[in-house]
């Protein structure tokens, strides 16, 4: 493998790197030599993760190369480097910076959002020549294989079963983990979750406190990121932050994550369904007292029980939960559906009218903690503690921190001042079994109150990882930008800053903003506009025309499910639907996370099943398909924004989070620090558009269409959101017919270009004859009238006989309609590359002058540009092909056609009805005098490309 030297630092990387991985390694570099933190954007396909891993490997290899030296040095007094300073060692080696022995190394901790992210970047340090020992962090729900555990339905049941049998020494996986964990098989190798699960039953040993062993002596560590961001959850997994290099791959989300980990909504329902539970065990355990006749303690007289609980503390613990229930029922809400906002030190007084405080906490947490252990395992209505664990997480949230170090847990501390307490009316269903005892309160009669306790600024979550010691923090993804804001909202320093470029060519990406549709109305998602029959309509026959263009598989993101599910009903009532089917099968991102990966798994069968023409995969921005998904190759040819994503502008929370980025940035010596409430409403939206074009180029050698379907996207500010990587090839386009002709353009070379330098088998290019092939034959042949999709039923897509005349339907009258008879054509260029070169050595060979006359007489009247609206082309034509019409430019000769075809038969020529090898077709576009006979071709040729505007 090339061996690399940057910052005096020698790097084994698997292949001679591009210069923008040089750059990427470097920028790393600086983060861990310099010990400061560092936001790196590199885009997806670009070898990100390889170039974290070899870096941070590479340099934790020299340190502790340096510290061997030192050592040496030190046991022989220097007498083998009286010539060779010890700085020599390269940067990192200064004398401050080297640990005393091995043990003191940096931990490197590599974070990113999924365990199946994790199990990508492991796949790829397994490429690497770098053998570290690695460990990867898991839940129970993933790891634990004892058979009890794992029937538990909820994950804090497995944990409190686990912990019982763990105390018990009662799961005998547990006890053999000490034994076998320093095997050879399992402490060397390279192991992912799945690994380790496989290697715990094996060996019938505990794959989760395997995991927790091997991480003491890990040299890099893999987990969800949320496990670091969540204090509770870094405490459960005895994660230790001091002096570590954490990485977080796939940042894009971790300012959500930041704001999710330390905020929660307290529903009625859990308050209640805490309540049922503490009744029925104190009914239990009273009865036990009366049978036993010797105390009211449970614990030591009554060892049957198992529960180690005085009768009055789970009295004590009911009475606070009835107090807090009272005390949210209290607050007065101004009517109707909305809510009340307080500051975020409110949330400290109402939870003292039930007796939780700084001080009493540790008891109550005790009193709960052992209570649902007590139920661990148990099965029955009033056995779900999940109101309880909920409850338990919520109290340690807010008293997570000491006041002394400034978080939330101080009334006046410093850390409440990044919090709104917001509590509005419960929109879920009311409960309709009320409890009846003596405890039951008036409030659970009526319409419950839902308590939120919202963190509004990510840097409070960053600001304690800094607290913890962490040596250097590095925040990577493919899509960041704008990276000054983001780094800004983190509220800590970054030094280090990176835009990469990507690695691909121009040829292999084309970027348009498309503001109009075919028929010429304005594309938008804005709020007044997005669900109006014009733009929709408008929407559907772009997505129609541009699904005719788009070879195999297209992605299309909507901004949210209501707009997409709104979309599709206009689309279905008004026959599109049906229309778009027959281009490419349309699959659907469902909302719940339970059948998309059986969606998903049919759209990846279709785009590669043997003759098909490829499928389109309708989904959301910020949805699972927008993050992170592969969508390589055929699977993403084409990727069409409909709408800039906002996030729903009365939405209490996003109206909080403007208000509160307005309130500290209009505080005096802060402007600087926070962005503004607005700045923040943009971004977001920015952002997802950002991630969702992220799934077109996924590696060096793919290449892919993205489509920008709003007007808005037109302006400078929103095209100035976008990648660096991006922004040099977006175009905007006053025309759609010019969409489609450079789209067919751009297919056009990048499957020539693409198919020489990086041929795949397992995808064949359209300019391969069996990719031709396999596009242009469907596994189940519709019928003509059915592949005929869009313009049959669209009058927008029609266009009229160039003898009749112009009627008062302005829209019927932009398009000319044609015939559907089966017409054949004996030999025709298979695939749009094949036809695009057939059409050229036409236009250059003996034969390209036509007889003018003839041509003219034949060819289909072209309307002048006045006649489509805002200038705008119609496209007509089948399920095979489509024709762009425009205006005859000044110099043309008579009747030449400019006619594209870049459907799945690919681009093909314009032949006369009646000709020689012409009865396997239907006629694309007829003239009022196509009855007549013709012996020659009309040539066609791609329309050279034009200067956007």
């Amino acid at each position: 493998m090339p061996k690399i030297t940057l910052s005096g630092v020698t790097v084994d990387f698997p292949f001679q790197p591009y210069r923008c991985q040089e750059e990427y390694m470097s920028k790393v570099l600086e983060c861990l030599q310099k010990k400061v933190n560092g936001v790196l954007e590199s885009p997806t396909g670009t070898g990100k993760t390889l170039c974290l891993l070899c870096t941070t490997l590479a340099w934790r290899e020299h340190l502790r190369d340096a510290v061997s030296a030192r050592r040496i040095a030190e046991r022989v007094r220097g007498e083998l480097f009286l010539d060779r300073p010890l700085s020599s060692w390269g940067n990192v080696a200064s004398e401050g910076d080297v640990p005393a022995c091995h043990a003191d190394l940096p931990k490197i901790i590599y974070a990113s959002r999924t365990h199946s992210q994790l199990t990508q970047v492991i796949s790829e340090l397994r490429n690497t020549s770098y053998r570290p020992r690695v460990c990867v962090l898991g839940s129970r729900e993933q790891l634990c294989i004892h058979p009890e555990v794992k029937k538990q339905e909820s994950n804090h049941m497995q944990v409190h079963l686990c912990r019982k049998k763990v105390a018990s020494r009662s799961c005998h996986f547990y006890n053999n983990v000490e034994e076998k964990s320093l095997e050879q098989e399992l402490a060397t190798p390279i192991l992912d979750i799945e690994d380790l699960v496989r290697s715990g039953n094996k060996h019938k040993l505990c794959p989760y406190y395997l995991a927790r062993n091997l991480k003491q002596q890990a040299d890099i560590i893999f987990m969800p990121y949320n496990y670091l961001l969540d204090a509770k959850s870094r405490r459960a997994h005895g994660i230790d932050l001091k002096g570590t290099v954490v990485i977080f791959d796939e940042a894009h989300n971790v300012e959500k994550m930041c704001e999710e980990a330390a905020s929660f909504d307290l529903t009625p329902h859990d308050v209640a369904s805490g309540l049922d539970v503490i009744s029925q065990v104190l009914e239990e355990q009273t009865k036990a007292a009366q049978q036993a006749g010797l105390q009211l303690g449970v614990g030591e007289g009554s060892p049957s029980t198992g529960l180690n609980l005085e009768l009055e503390d789970l009295a004590k613990l009911k009475m606070i939960l009835l107090r807090l229930e009272g005390a949210i029922d209290a607050v007065e809400l101004p009517g109707g559906d909305s809510g009340v906002t307080k500051p975020g030190s409110y949330i400290f007084e109402l939870f003292a009218e039930a007796q939780i405080t700084c001080q009493t906490k540790g008891c109550i947490l005790d009193s709960l903690d052992q209570l649902i252990q007590h139920l661990a395992g148990r099965t029955g209505l009033f056995t779900n503690t999940a109101g309880l664990q909920k409850l338990a997480d919520i109290i340690q949230s807010v008293f997570s921190a000491d006041p002394a170090e400034g978080g939330p847990g101080s009334a006046t501390g410093p850390g409440s001042q990044y919090y709104k307490v917001h509590i509005h009316p419960d929109a879920g269903p009311r409960r309709t079994a009320q409890r009846s005892d003596a405890w039951n309160t008036t409030a659970a009669r009526k319409q419950g109150k839902v308590l939120s306790y919202w963190c509004f600024s990510p840097g409070h979550s960053m600001r304690e990882l800094v607290r913890q010691g962490v040596r250097t923090l590095i925040l990577t993804s493919g899509t960041l930008a704008p990276v000054s804001s983001f780094a800004l909202e983190m509220q800590i320093p970054f030094p280090v800053f990176l835009e990469n470029p990507h690695v691909i060519d121009k040829h292999q990406i084309w970027v348009g903003v498309i503001p109009r549709g075919p028929d010429g109305a304005q594309l938008s998602s804005a709020f007044d506009k997005r669900f109006s029959d014009e733009c929709l309509s408008s929407l559907g026959k772009a997505l129609g025309n541009i699904a005719r263009v788009v070879p195999h598989g297209l992605l299309v993101f909507f901004p949210s499910y209501p707009v997409m599910e709104k979309s599709l009903e206009f689309w279905q009532a008004r026959d599109f639907t049906r229309k778009l089917e027959a281009l490419k099968p349309l699959f659907v991102e469902p909302r719940s996370k339970g059948g998309f990966s059986e969606v998903m798994a049919a759209y990846y069968a279709r785009v590669a099943a043997p003759g098909s023409s490829g499928a389109a995969f309708l989904a959301v921005c910020r949805g699972k398909a927008s993050e992170g998904l592969d969508f390589a190759d055929a699977n993403g040819r084409g990727v069409m924004v409909t709408g800039l994503p906002y996030p729903p502008r009365l939405d209490p929370r996003v109206v909080l989070k403007m208000q509160f980025l307005d309130e500290m940035r209009g505080q005096g010596g802060a402007a600087g620090q926070f962005l503004s409430g607005h700045d923040w409403y943009r971004q977001q939206a920015s952002r997802a558009v950002n991630q969702a074009i992220g799934r077109v180029i996924r590696h060096r050698h793919d290449y892919g269409a993205v489509f920008l379907c709003d007007h808005r996207f037109a302006y400078p500010d929103a095209r100035a959101q976008l990648p660096s990587w991006v922004r040099p090839h977006v175009k905007v386009y006053d025309s759609f017919g010019h969409v489609v002709r450079d789209v067919a353009q751009f297919f056009r070379v990048a499957q020539k270009t693409m198919s020489l330098l990086a041929p795949r088998a397992a995808v064949p290019g359209l300019g391969t004859e069996e990719g031709s092939a396999a596009v242009a034959m469907s596994p189940s042949p519709l019928p003509t009238r059915k592949a005929m999709s869009l313009d049959v039923h669209v009058p927008s897509l029609r266009q009229r006989h160039s003898g009749s005349p112009v009627t008062a339907d302005a829209e019927g009258s932009l398009c000319v309609e044609y015939e559907q008879e089966a017409v054949r054509a004996q030999c025709r260029p298979r695939g749009l590359l094949a036809a695009l070169e057939h059409s050229e050595q036409l236009a250059e060979g003996p034969g390209d002058k036509a007889i003018p006359g003839e041509e003219e007489a034949h060819c289909p009247t072209l309307l002048a540009p006045r006649e489509w609206p805002g200038g705008a082309g119609s496209l007509c034509g089948d399920g095979q092909g489509q024709a762009v019409h425009g205006s005859r430019e000044a110099g043309a000769e008579p009747g030449q056609l400019r006619c594209l075809h870049p459907g799945p038969a690919g681009l093909q020529e314009l032949r006369r009805p009646g000709s020689p090898g012409d009865s396997t077709r239907p006629p694309l576009c007829r003239g009022p005098q196509e009855a007549q006979p013709a012996p020659r071709l009309l040539s066609v040729r791609a329309a050279p490309p034009q200067a956007a505007v």
